[in-house]
Formats: C-alpha cells, structure tokens, sequence
C-alpha cells in the first residue's frame, strides 16, 4: 500500500508548465507553512527552469519566522518592483489571489493551497491544486516530492515538518490522515533540535506589553466571544500572537483580535471550529471592505484605513461584530 495517493496526472500537467528558458518567482505571505511548501516547489522546479525564487509580499518580524528562515536557510527576500519584473512566470503556494490585495499584481501560472475555496473568488491559473480538508500546503508538497521520488534533505524536511506542526496548531485544528503520514514519513530527514529551537522563539520580549493592553480592551461578545482592539501595533503579527493566547481561555468558543498596523485593519480570527466558521466570519465582518480568508478555526482579514471612510477602526469592528443587537458586548 502507497504512504501517498499517486498524483500521477497531476505531476503530468505541473512538470509541462516548466521550462529552462524562463524564470520563476515564487511569492507567498510568509509563514511557516509557506515557507515550507516554497522551498519544497523550489526544490521541485531546480534544474527544469533557468531560475527559480521565493519573495514573501509581508515584512516577517515574528521570531519564530525569522528563525526558521535562518536556522533552514531559507532563500526568501521581501518583493520589491524591480525584484518581481526579473521573472517571467508565478507561483502561488499555501494562499489564493483574493487572500491579499498584493496577490492581485499577478498573473499566476502555479496555485497550490490549503485553504477554502470562495465560489465568488475562483483560483483560475494554468495549473492549480486547491485541497481544503488538508491541514497544511506542507502536506500537499510532501505527497509532490513522494510521487516525484525526491527525498527530502535534513533542512527541507525540517521546514515541512514544522509547517504542518504549526497550520494544524500541533494537532489541535482540523488535519486528515495524509497530514499524519507526512508528519511521520518526515519525521525521519528531519533534525528535531532545529525545529524545537525555531518552536521556542515566539516573540519578543518588548511584545509582553501588548498582553497588557489586550487584557485591558478584553470585551465578551455574545455567548463565547472574546474581541480586543489593540489599536496601532508595530507588525500584524502580534495580534496573532495574542489571539493564540485567548484560545486557551476556559469557555471561550472563538477571539476576534483587531488592531492597525501599515495603514490598515487587521483582523485575527480563532475559534473551536464547531459554534462558528471563522473563514466565514472574518469574510462577513471585513470582505466587503478588503480581503479576507481562512478555515474554520482561523482565518485573517484586512482592510485599509481609508476604505473605513474615517470611521474609528475600534468602532468599526464593534459595530461588524454587534451586527445591531443591544446587550451583545461586556466588559471583563
């Protein structure tokens, strides 16, 4: 019995969009599980194109970022005009065009990704591999490598390994049986002290002060809701880090934490996965205005501050999340 599905005709097709006259970029919103898939596809794509990149579109700040691109050196720089007009053709890993604003400067030849699909926003590309129900884009390019008899080395397989630790919150998000195999089947490349040093870099220490904050705006919302508006922080990757947190708060079925950061509203959105679908939430409360995407127990939304019309962007979120009923909001 195959560890993976035979991905047969599908390698057919992805293998005949590559050529060695033309340079590829890979662009992504850095993460550890696209940074992980990119320099899985890189791998995939050396020696049957001339070039081929990652540019991640988002400044990484967040330690554990950062560390991993050091500790797995990997390739990434952050995209620039010059930089993308020296390649010919695009590749998309672990996001869709509409999850971001920037996403749409590109014509993609390449789409493979995780999340949800939004009817009202196909993926239309020459080639795209869009598989919901998995836990991690590092899932998929495992099974890619496997069909494609490339064994991953130390540092490729370590960055897989902690791509999908990470998307399936270390399997306490949705995950299906191929996310296991491939957890396993890396599991034997990887260098578990790299990834347990990368795992214990999680912010910095100047960030404690935001916990304050947050726990200062903390508001109840409805029956299991907890929202915080953090007002301007330095990096959008601080809301993550507190929204994580108030996941593990007793009785606390989803969080909402807001905040603004690079002119614009940035939502973060985590839930149980069973009261509410947070990829739909985060599109009810924030896609009208700007982008939003995500699964059912994350998901991510923003919108930039002159879309808002000079409307506070506290007042704003309130309002989304009050959806006009009285008594919906209480202070802790």
């Amino acid at each position: 019995m195959a560890l993976f599905r035979q991905l047969d005709e599908q390698m057919e097709r992805m293998l005949s969009l590559f050529n060695k006259d033309e340079r590829w970029l890979i662009v992504i919103n850095a993460d550890p599980d696209a940074l992980g898939s990119a320099m899985a596809l890189r791998r995939i794509m050396t020696r049957k194109v001339q070039d081929v990149a990652i540019g991640q579109i988002n400044e990484v700040k967040r330690p554990d970022n950062l560390a991993m691109i050091r500790y797995l050196r990997i390739p990434t720089r952050k995209i620039i005009p010059n930089l993308a007009a020296q390649y010919d053709r695009f590749a998309l890993v672990d996001s869709q065009p509409h999850h971001h604003p920037t996403f749409e400067e590109y014509e993609f030849s390449l789409v493979i990704d995780h999340h949800p699909i939004v009817k009202e926003n196909p993926t239309e590309a020459p080639y795209v591999d869009i598989r919901p129900k998995y836990g991690a884009t590092c899932t998929m390019l495992t099974e890619y490598l496997y069909n494609l008899k490339i064994r991953p080395a130390k540092l490729l397989a370590s960055a897989l390994m902690y791509g999908i630790k990470t998307d399936t919150s270390d399997w306490e998000r949705d995950f299906i049986d191929a996310d296991v195999a491939a957890f396993k089947y890396l599991s034997k490349f990887s260098d578990r002290s790299l990834i347990n040093r990368i795992a214990r870099s999680e912010f910095h220490l100047d960030w404690l002060r935001f916990f304050s904050r947050a726990f200062y705006n903390l508001r109840r919302v409805g029956t299991g809701g907890l929202f915080a508006h953090m007002g301007k922080v330095e990096n959008a990757d601080i809301l993550v880090i507190v929204a994580d947190f108030f996941t593990r708060v007793h009785g606390a079925a989803w969080v909402v934490i807001s905040g603004v950061a690079d002119d614009h509203l940035v939502g973060i959105f985590r839930g149980d996965g069973i009261r509410r679908d947070m990829g739909k939430f985060a599109n009810q409360l924030m896609g009208d205005r700007g982008s939003a995407g995500g699964h059912k127990g994350a998901a991510r939304g923003e919108v930039p501050l002159e879309a808002l019309n000079n409307e506070d962007p506290e007042l704003y979120m309130l309002k989304k999340l009050g959806q006009g009923k009285r008594k919906m909001f209480k202070r802790l």
